[in-house]
């Protein structure tokens, strides 16, 4: 239905909800520009007009309610075949979310909640109004810590008539009071029987009854009797417990008569742990009528709040003895004189009981000294010097060491006689989380991860990695998704990078290249080898020279330049000629151009002639150095 708008205003965004018969949709209120709620009557229940005018009519009803701890309504429409009504919107979580998150409350937070959830009812209940599902899934918490009680869909208003008496029994089962699981007569008391329920799952974490089926369970309200509270939870104070048990009644009449009654209790329980409260009344001052009247007939009710035109189990009837519009008086006799008597001992007992009381208890008062910091051992301590007694009633979370005093009732400084309860109120320390994983992030990164959980660095060490960078975290103490508390301090190591190794330089020289670089790598050095020629044919191949000295420390992996010989065979050197000779022999010049040559300057050309004839040839050649020319 996402993007449909309701009343030319109202366009629903997101679905946040659903129960048996409505979803309910976050949207936009376009008129007013504020987010609302939107509850949509499910299509399967559209056809029945009868749900639908109650749908309606009761929500009608229900925005005549204002209470702070009511959710308010304010509009109440159909569109096409869509039935709604639309809401304040709350922004929150259950009060089931939060039992569940927490467990057991404390019983001062519970106290809190169930004053408030007891007002909401109380307004209703003025205006004639009984919710008739009372349970933690229909009471939201606002961001501020408010109670809005929600959901009045079977709400019964005095111009309906009750669907808990036809077939169909309506409500949660785990919360059901005995009468709706009997389909009876329902009041104000249904209500506070089902926030009895509440206020004991709020201080035990759990259900009074359970079983597998629904019809199980609302046999178990009708025939058990519940587990007391503080048998779950000795830390509660027993003034609660009899609260809790006193709501719980299977019979209406035994119950608080009033939310304003149960608000009146958890008040003085509130003020004063200690206080006494009892499971009924039966002590008060009351006025009733003789007990002459007549009784009524099998078609006469007794008049009671808010009460249905239905059958009612609890109906007095006629002796069948008694004839039609006559009097049993007999009967009225005997009745008359068993309440006298039973009231004369209900006043007997409660003045023994206080005279017992009295007689036994020590009349002296001592003043409660102040015990909040301290730890529970020495506040206990403290208090058996003043022969009072120190009872925890519950921890919460704290900045403060675990097991330190919070809270405590009644207030230091209060007068209280010797061995009254002083209950407290316990650190448990900072707020249960996971620890997240650090490794990888530099320390300021980690900081502000761990900031957002409440907790902080303590210890820093620093080792060597050659995995992870330096300045960042190798490991942490406590490791990821370990359960951890606010306040804590995280241990952590931090890389400082590869470790820096020394190793020896060993010498070389005079080793062969390979045994050299063989050395230098097992002592983690790296190699880097250099020629140099030699005329010496011994140093071939042989170091020469290293470039770090033998026996030097240096970082491993180091790099080490060997110089390494290499021969090149020695040139002979040139001929030495004699003087006035060149180096061919001949006179320096002359040339000489073999047979038939000729010496330069002579002005004579001697060629050998074709015929080869030797013998002139022979005679036209000069002496070397003589000069022939006919210029003589």
């Amino acid at each position: 239905m996402d993007g449909i708008v309701l009343g030319n205003r109202y366009e629903l965004l997101e679905k946040i909800g659903e129960g048996g018969m409505s979803e309910v949709f976050k949207a936009r209120c376009n008129k007013l520009n504020r987010f609302v709620a939107v509850k949509i009557l499910k299509k399967e229940f559209c056809n029945n007009p009868d749900i639908v005018e109650k749908f309606k009519g009761e929500a009608t009803a229900i925005a005549t309610l204002s209470d702070n701890n009511i959710v308010n309504i304010l509009d109440v429409g159909t569109q096409d075949d869509i039935n709604y009504i639309v809401m304040e919107y709350v922004k929150g979580k259950t009060l089931k979310d939060i039992i569940k998150q927490v467990g057991k409350m404390n019983y001062e937070t519970a106290i809190s909640v169930a004053i408030q959830i007891a007002k909401a009812l109380d307004c209703a209940h003025r205006n004639k109004i009984i919710h008739r599902d009372v349970k933690p899934q229909n009471i939201l918490v606002t961001e501020d810590g408010v109670m809005k009680v929600t959901d009045f869909g079977i709400a019964k208003s005095p111009t309906t008539e009750t669907i808990t008496n036809t077939s169909t029994i309506m409500g949660s089962a785990h919360y059901l009071s005995p009468e709706q699981a009997k389909g009876t007569f329902i009041d104000c008391r249904t209500d506070l029987y089902s926030l009895g329920v509440v206020l004991y799952e709020m201080v035990t974490g759990t259900l009074p009854f359970q079983a597998d089926t629904a019809v199980t369970i609302a046999l178990k309200h009708l025939q058990e009797d519940v587990v007391p509270p503080k048998n779950l939870n000795s830390k509660i104070p027993e003034s609660l417990n009899q609260l809790i048990l006193k709501s719980m009644e299977k019979e209406p009449i035994k119950r608080y008569q009033t939310a304003k009654e149960m608000i009146s209790d958890l008040q003085r329980i509130k003020d004063d742990p200690n206080v006494q409260i009892d499971k009924e009344d039966n002590d008060h001052t009351i006025i009733m009528s003789a007990v002459t009247q007549q009784i009524p007939k099998n078609d006469e009710k007794i008049n009671r709040p808010y009460e249905d035109d239905d059958d009612d189990d609890d109906y007095y009837y006629e002796d069948e003895d008694e004839k039609e519009g006559g009097i049993n008086k007999k009967r009225i006799m005997k009745v008359g004189i068993g309440v006298a008597l039973a009231l004369l001992l209900v006043v007997i007992g409660v003045a023994a009981f206080k005279i017992f009381s009295s007689g036994t208890s020590s009349n002296k008062e001592v003043q409660v000294p102040n015990i909040v910091g301290m730890k529970e051992d020495d506040a206990k301590k403290e208090l058996d010097k003043l022969n009072l007694v120190l009872v925890e009633g519950g921890t919460d979370i704290s900045d403060q060491p675990e097991g330190t005093i919070l809270q405590m009732k009644p207030d230091s400084g209060t007068m209280v006689k010797e061995k009254s309860e002083i209950r407290v109120i316990v650190s448990k320390g900072g707020k249960k989380t996971l620890m997240p994983d650090l490794v990888g992030y530099d320390v300021d990164k980690g900081n502000t991860i761990l900031s957002a959980f409440g907790l902080k660095i303590g210890d820093k060490t620093e080792d060597f990695s050659d995995d992870v960078p330096k300045g960042q975290i190798i490991s942490q103490k406590p490791t990821k998704d370990t359960e951890v508390t606010s306040g804590d301090k995280v241990s952590v190591v931090v890389s400082k990078g590869p470790e820096v190794k020394l190793t020896k330089v060993p010498s070389v020289k005079g080793l062969t290249a390979d045994d050299a670089k063989s050395k230098l790598e097992g002592a983690n050095l790296k190699v880097v080898p250099s020629t140099k020629e030699t005329q010496n044919q011994s140093e071939n191949g042989i170091v020469l020279d290293q470039s770090i000295d033998p026996n030097s420390r240096v970082e491993q992996g180091t790099s080490v330049t060997i110089t390494v010989g290499n021969y090149v065979q020695k040139q002979a050197p040139p001929a030495v000629n004699a003087p006035g000779t060149t180096q061919n022999g001949t006179t320096p010049g002359t040339t000489n151009s073999g047979p038939g040559s000729s010496t330069p300057g002579s002005g004579t050309s001697n060629t050998q002639t074709p015929s080869g004839n030797d013998k002139t040839n022979n005679q036209n050649n000069t002496s070397p150095g003589k000069n022939t020319s006919p210029n003589r």
